[in-house]
């Protein structure tokens, strides 16, 4: 079944979403691609340029102007594809933390070590819709797209399974885990399906910044920890703080940032200890940022609470407890 249908090149879509859960307890119908720790982009490329737009809208074209596909051969090409940006440690591997400052200069001086863009999906092609398309079908028509011969581009290697063959192999490859695909699921934009589930190696969780309690010793006279929010029925609700996982330049950043939403008030609606709230310089909660952790709590805390960056591209309207 051809379910692609005629129309004009989108100015945007938003990209699909996966959902939280373990790997599937049969492969059959499933295939497998590594998840990759960086920012989704939504690369809309025509004429031989590509325009980059976040999963929230914003354009990061202008962060990462390596990722041009100048002397690509793909001038010919109309397409939107879907895909990661990412930044890579010494060791070739994708590290969030190096990707993070997109916007405020570009992403391949994050760390040094370069700048890629991993596709691993196709929205639209030379005047074709392909969202209604399976999976299966839309992997097809990217692997003969060509992409590989724009500089930093690769497109994301799709496996069959085993699931738990591949999810072994991405952790020995210090990745952060699979996504599992329905090889006939349709690309629901903006959605979050159970079409895609997505397991990971460690736990993380985005959060909301609500305000910030100063440091002590070593860490004197700059932040100390960050206190932490999630949207919840009853407005944002306090699930602990941060505190480690920094380093200068970003506590630096973190102050200049803060500086600009300072509140006279608390914004969570449930109650933070009395501790952290003497001592709280309470933020409007316009900031989104990403921890990782060991557990929840019986009391809907984090436990053992790492930061791993700020997430530029996440609005704090869209910030939930993750299964």
């Amino acid at each position: 079944m051809d379910g692609s249908r005629q129309a004009a090149m989108p100015r945007s879509i938003a990209p699909m979403l996966a959902t939280a859960g373990p790997l599937p307890r049969d492969d059959a119908g499933w295939a497998f691609e590594f998840k990759w720790d960086g920012i989704r982009a939504i690369g809309f490329l025509e004429g031989g340029r590509v325009r980059f737009a976040s999963r929230n809208g914003n354009d990061l074209t202008a962060s990462v102007p390596e990722l041009q596909p100048a002397g690509g051969g793909l001038e010919e090409l109309a397409v939107v594809v879907d895909g990661e940006i990412v930044a890579f440690d010494e060791q070739g591997v994708p590290r969030f933390q190096r990707v993070q400052n997109r916007g405020r200069e570009p992403v391949g001086r994050a760390g040094g070590s370069g700048v890629g863009y991993l596709v691993f999906d196709v929205l639209w092609l030379d005047g074709k819709l392909l969202i209604d398309e399976p999976y299966e079908q839309r992997r097809r028509q990217l692997d003969g797209l060509g992409l590989r011969r724009a500089p930093g581009w690769t497109v994301a290697p799709s496996f069959p399974g085993p699931g738990e063959d591949i999810f072994e192999a991405s952790r020995q490859q210090g990745l952060e885990g699979v996504v599992a695909k329905r090889l006939d699921s349709p690309y629901t934009p903006g959605r979050r399906s159970a079409s895609w589930i997505k397991v990971k190696h460690e736990k993380h969780q985005e959060v909301v910044i609500g305000g910030w309690t100063r440091g002590e010793g070593a860490r004197a006279g700059t932040i100390g920890a960050l206190l932490l929010g999630v949207n919840a029925p009853e407005g944002l609700a306090y699930v602990g703080k941060v505190g480690s996982g920094f380093d200068g330049r970003e506590l630096r950043m973190l102050e200049g940032r803060f500086a600009e939403i300072v509140s006279d008030r608390s914004p969570f609606s449930t109650p933070v200890p009395a501790a952290e709230a003497r001592a709280a310089t309470w933020l409007r909660p316009s900031l989104v940022g990403e921890v990782s952790f060991t557990e929840w709590t019986d009391a809907g805390r984090l436990r053992q609470s790492v930061w791993r960056g700020l997430r530029p591209d996440r609005a704090p309207a869209e910030v939930t407890r993750e299964r």
